[in-house]
This record gives C-alpha cells, structure tokens and sequence, in this order.
C-alpha cells in the first residue's frame, strides 16, 4: 500500500477515530462527533484523497505538570485522527528502526518506567567496570518543542521516507498550522527569531491585536499533539547517535528533553557536552545550563523525578522526589472541588489516581501511602484497600467495589 492508501483507509481511520475518542466520551463535543462518526470518517477520507484537507481550529490552555507550567493546544477529534493514522501507522514504524534502544519516550512498550529502568541498569553496568568512582552528565533543553524547526524537523521525517510527495504534502500541511504569528516583533527581533529562545507561555500573553499576520515565524511544535511527540523523539537523533555509536558511550539514554552519560572521566564529559552543544545548535536546540549538569555518582541526585544514589557497595537506593507528593496532594484537592461542583467525572481521577499510585508505590514510604490513600479517602468518600499492592476503592456509603486493578 502507498501512504495515502494508508492514511485513507477506512479501517486505519476507524482505529484512529477509536483511539481520539478515548478519554473524553464525557465532552459533548466529543459525543456529538460519535453520533455522527462514519460520516466524519468518509468526510476525512474523501478530503485526503483530493487535498483538500485543512487544519481546523485549536484550543489553548495551561497544564501545570511537575511544578511547571505549559502551554498546551489542543486539536479537533478530526485532526487527531489524522495525525493517529500518521504516527502510529506511517511514521512510527519507520522512526523506531533509526533511534536508539534508549530513547525510550512516546514508544509503545517503553514509557518513563523503562526509561528509569534502563537508568538503574546503566548504574549496575558501570559499577561492575568502575564501582561507585566516576561522574553523571545530566542535561536538558531549554524550551525543547518551542524551538524545533519546521525546515529541519520536516527535512529529516522525509528522509526517511525518500522524500515521498505525499508525505511532503501532509507535513507542509500540518507544519503549516504550527507556525507563530510574531508581528509584534520589531525587524531585529524577528531577523534573528530562528536562533533566540523562544518561550510560548511568554508569547501567550501578547495582546491579540499585536498578532496582525505579517511576520510568520516556522518554529515550534504544539505540546497536545501527537506529531510533535513523533518530532520530540527524532528531532535530535543526530546528538544520539553522535554520543552513543561516535562516542562509543554505552552508559547514555535520553527521555524527550532529558539525558545523562556516565564515564569515569570528567574531562570527557566536559569534551562531549562541548560537542552535543556543536550539533544542538545546527538544529537549533537550546542547552539549559542551569540544569545540565555533571555530579559524582556516588552522591544523590535526581532523575525523572527519583532520587538516586549508588553506594560502594553497588547497591541503588531509590526515593521519590518529596515534591511529586505534595503537588500530587494539592492536585487531588483540587480536583475534589471539581468533582463536587459536577466539573469532571470522578471515574477520570480514580483512574489517575490508580495510575499515579502504581507508578510510584515502590518508591513511597509507608507512611507517605497511608497519608496519599487517607486524603483520598477523605476528599472523595471512599475506602481504599491494598490488595497485593493493587488498589481496591469502595464506597463508603454503599460499600461497593466500584472497580479493582
């Protein structure tokens, strides 16, 4: 099959359309697309098959996630099916063949668990060669999806497909309706807006009638949208495999806009970071020296929100970072609130609640479970067990299992 045979197969749109929906049946927006799906599922095929497809409007918002705020946009039901049949069938497959093993975000079967296991299994590797002497590089992107470019993004994910005309097409698209309007930037901010930081929580607070269209800039992707999770992946895939198959660095993985290498030698750390700086400034990536950073292994630091350390004896202790508990307690608060008002569903928060509760119950102390699950208990009118370290919610008025992991 060609790739606009993919695309516009009714099957692939069909899964696609399941998957967007997913999550959201609660929206009416959402359901008065399911009600009518196989006419907006025709309507998608037929548009891909003459070009006439368009991007359609976007939602904005803030999402305050590990004590950061970001700016996320949101899509329509029937772009993300698009962009669903275009990552998980078309790009996907291909980009997994050219990144390495670790890179483990946004892959199905790996995720943040693996990527920290993987972390643990580089620690237990090294000490085996070194013991607990040497150092960690830990770095990290300033404004990683603010500042992908358009050029450079769409270049690469074409060639990997042979420049094929209809993948050009769909990416021009798509890129199309990423790129920022700046016109109230003056002529040298705007000559030299490629190379600058760009920070699109900042941008969110221009006044509208500043944004006339006359200056365009193509760059950054939205943080909400699939494709630009499929671009976080690739994007720098050049510093990858420059550290990993140039640098012969085993000990190296990378999650997004996070990434460590551990050596022994601090000199030649400092000589691969002066390097990743060299490539990440032809893509237009940005080095955060505030975070990157180079530690001794043996002392505590902290990575994908767990604490490390690796005593002399090669054994891993591993503790959650205190923060992601108290903005778990404060997040749960919140969301009480809207459960009471009739905002949000409360099945939506169980569910994330399970979800939080099984990613991290390993690294929770006993009395930091017992504290989480009482507020819980309390906030929602539940009574929660644990049952082999899976959670078994009842409530309390009815004493009803409502759902059991």
């Amino acid at each position: 099959m060609t790739y606009e045979e993919i695309l516009s197969d009714a099957n692939n749109l069909y899964k696609a359309y399941k998957a967007s929906v997913k999550g959201s049946k609660w929206k009416e927006t959402t359901q008065k697309f399911m009600m009518n799906f196989l006419r907006y599922i025709f309507s998608i095929q037929e548009e891909i098959l003459d070009r006439s497809l368009q991007n359609g409007p976007t939602e904005e918002f803030t999402l305050s996630e590990r004590g950061r705020i970001r700016p996320i946009t949101s899509i329509r039901i029937k772009d993300r099916i698009v962009r669903h049949v275009l990552c998980d069938d078309i790009l996907l497959p291909e980009v997994k063949k050219h990144i390495i093993y670790d890179n483990g975000a946004s892959i199905k079967g790996r995720g943040i668990s693996h990527q920290r296991d993987r972390f643990e299994v580089h620690l237990r590797k090294y000490y085996r060669l070194y013991g607990n002497e040497g150092w960690i590089l830990f770095g990290d992107f300033t404004k990683f999806y603010d500042n992908i470019i358009h050029e450079i993004a769409k270049r690469e994910l074409l060639k990997l497909f042979n420049d094929d005309e209809f993948i050009d097409w769909l990416l021009t698209l798509i890129f199309d309706g990423f790129k920022i309007d700046v016109s109230y930037m003056t002529d040298d901010e705007y000559a030299n807006c490629m190379t600058d930081t760009f920070n699109k929580l900042e941008y969110r607070s221009i006044p509208k009638e500043q944004l006339t269209g006359e200056k365009w800039m193509e760059k950054s992707v939205n943080i909400g949208d699939q494709l630009s999770q499929v671009i976080g992946i690739y994007y720098p895939y050049r510093i990858d495999n420059y550290v990993k198959y140039v640098r012969s660095q085993k000990y190296y993985g990378r999650y997004m806009d996070d990434w460590y290498i551990m050596n022994p030698s601090k000199e030649e750390l400092l000589d691969l970071l002066d390097n990743i700086r060299k490539i990440a400034q032809e893509l237009g990536i940005h080095i955060n020296e505030k975070k990157t950073r180079i530690v001794r292994i043996s002392s505590t630091y902290k990575f994908l929100q767990v604490k490390y350390t690796l005593t002399k004896d090669g054994k891993i202790i591993k503790r959650i970072n205190p923060e992601r508990v108290t903005t778990m307690r404060r997040k749960l608060k919140k969301l009480a609130v809207k459960v009471h008002n009739g905002e949000i569903p409360y099945d939506g928060v169980e569910n994330m609640f399970r979800g939080w509760m099984g990613g991290y119950y390993k690294l929770l102390s006993k009395q930091q479970r017992k504290n989480l699950i009482g507020l819980y208990e309390d906030l929602f009118d539940k009574t929660v067990t644990v049952v082999s370290k899976k959670l078994v919610i009842f409530d309390r008025s009815s004493q009803n299992i409502l759902q059991e992991v």
